[in-house]
C-alpha cells in the first residue's frame, strides 16, 4: 500500500487544529529549548501530568546554561513523580554538550540533534519542524494511530515495513512550509479525537476520507502485537528511623533509577521469608540490626516488570553502603523535597508513621 494511493483534506485538518487546539504552555513559543524540554517530558506521560512539571522546570532552569549547571539531586527532586528518570539525566547531559559544542543553542540539523543524549528520530523531527520550520514529518504514537486508521493499514504498527510506510505516508501529506502546524495537528487529532478507544469520529476533520471508518475497521486499527505478560519480582526494604531521621541510600548514577534515593532494598529468592532475608542482607552493611514488623506491601510497575516490596521496620546504629549504593543520608522530614526519591520509596512513605504520625 502506498501513501500516494490516498489523499486527505489537510487544509481541513489545519483549520480544525488552529480553531480547536488546546492552549498548552509550550505552544506559546518556538524557543527550541522549551520545545525540546516539552517533548522529552511528554514521552510516555500525559499532557495533564506534564504541565505543572514543565512550568516549574522552566522557572527553575529558564535556559540551557542553567540546566547544564544544575545539581543532579536538585534536578531529580524537581523531576520526582514524573517517572522515567533517565530523561532528566539525559537532559542535563545534553545541555552540557549543547553549551560545550553549540554555544548554548540547540543545533538545527538532524545529525547534530541525534547526537545528543535522549533525542531520537521523533524528538529531533518535532524540534526541527516546530522550532526551526523545517519540512520534516514527526511521527509519535498518536500520529501512527491516525495514519493507520486514515489508510486502514493492516500491517503491525511496530514492524519495519509499517515504520517505512508511515514515514512515506506522513511525508506525502505534509504541506510545504506548514510542518509545525501539520505535525502538531496530527498529534492533537490522535490525542483528543482519534483515541485508542471510543474515537470521536463525528467531529474528526478527516472522517470523510478515513478508510477505516469506511471499512468499519476502526477497532482493529492500528494492528498491534499482544504484549508479553509482565514478570513480578519480590523485594524487601528496610525502613530505619534514628532520632527522627529516615535512612535513605542513593543508587549509582547510571542504570535503572540512577541517582535516585531509596530505602535500602534487596530482591528475595523464591519462597524466602522477608524478615530473615533482610537480616541476612543487612549483616553486610550494619551491625546489630533489629528487624521489626512488616509495615507495608508496596506494588509498583516499571516498563518491563513489576515489583512487590515488603517494607519492614528495623533499627540500625549506622549503615555502610558498600558497592551497591554511592551515598547514605539520614533524612529529616523537612528535607524531604530536596531529594529525588524512587516511586517505591514515595509509596512506602505514604504508609509510614515517620511521615504520617497519625498512622501510629
Amino acid at each position: 500500500m502506498a501513501a500516494s494511493t490516498q489523499s486527505a483534506d489537510v487544509d481541513s485538518l489545519l483549520c480544525w487544529y488552529r480553531s480547536q487546539r488546546r492552549d498548552l504552555p509550550w505552544r506559546r513559543t518556538r524557543d527550541p529549548y522549551h520545545i525540546w524540554l516539552s517533548e522529552i517530558m511528554l514521552q510516555q506521560t500525559q499532557v495533564v501530568t506534564v504541565i505543572p512539571y514543565y512550568l516549574r522546570f522552566i522557572e527553575r532552569y529558564p535556559n540551557v546554561e542553567m540546566l547544564a549547571a544544575s545539581e543532579p539531586d536538585e534536578l531529580l527532586a524537581l523531576w520526582q513523580g514524573l517517572g522515567y528518570y533517565a530523561r532528566a539525566r539525559n537532559l542535563r547531559r545534553a545541555a552540557q554538550m549543547i553549551c560545550k559544542q553549540h554555544q548554548g543553542r540547540l543545533p538545527a540539523t538532524r545529525r547534530e540533534l541525534l547526537a545528543l543524549p535522549g533525542i531520537g528520530e521523533y524528538t529531533a523531527a518535532a524540534i526541527l519542524s516546530i522550532s526551526f520550520g523545517q519540512d520534516i514529518a514527526a511521527i509519535d504514537g498518536n500520529v501512527k494511530r491516525v495514519l493507520a486508521r486514515l489508510y486502514d493499514l493492516d500491517l503491525d504498527i511496530e514492524s519495519p515495513a509499517a515504520r517505512r510506510w508511515l514515514a512515506e505516508a506522513s511525508t506525502a501529506l505534509l504541506p510545504a512550509g506548514q510542518a509545525s502546524d501539520y505535525n502538531q495537528a496530527m498529534m492533537e487529532l490522535g490525542a483528543t479525537v482519534c483515541l485508542p478507544r471510543s474515537p470521536a469520529c463525528d467531529v474528526c476533520p478527516l472522517s470523510d476520507v478515513c478508510l477505516a471508518r469506511a471499512h468499519d475497521t476502526i477497532p482493529l486499527r492500528p494492528v498491534t502485537t499482544p504484549r508479553r505478560q509482565t514478570p513480578t519480582r519480590e523485594l524487601v526494604a528496610a525502613h530505619c528511623v534514628r532520632e527522627g531521621r529516615l535512612l535513605i541510600v542513593r543508587r549509582p548514577p547510571t542504570g535503572l533509577l540512577g541517582g535516585l534515593w531509596e530505602l535500602p532494598s534487596w530482591e528475595l529468592a523464591p519462597a524466602e521469608a522477608p524478615a530473615s532475608a533482610l537480616a541476612a542482607a543487612l549483616a553486610g552493611h550494619a551491625e546489630s540490626a533489629q528487624i521489626g514488623a512488616e509495615m507495608a506491601l508496596v506494588r509498583h510497575a516499571y516498563t518491563h516488570f513489576a515489583v512487590h516490596v515488603h517494607i519492614l521496620a528495623c533499627e540500625l546504629p549506622s549503615f555502610a553502603p558498600g558497592d551497591r549504593w554511592d551515598g547514605v543520608h539520614w533524612l529529616p522530614c523537612e528535607e524531604l523535597g530536596a531529594f529525588g526519591l524512587t516511586g517505591v520509596t514515595l509509596k512506602a512513605l505514604r504508609q509510614s508513621p515517620w511521615l504520617n504520625p497519625r498512622l501510629l
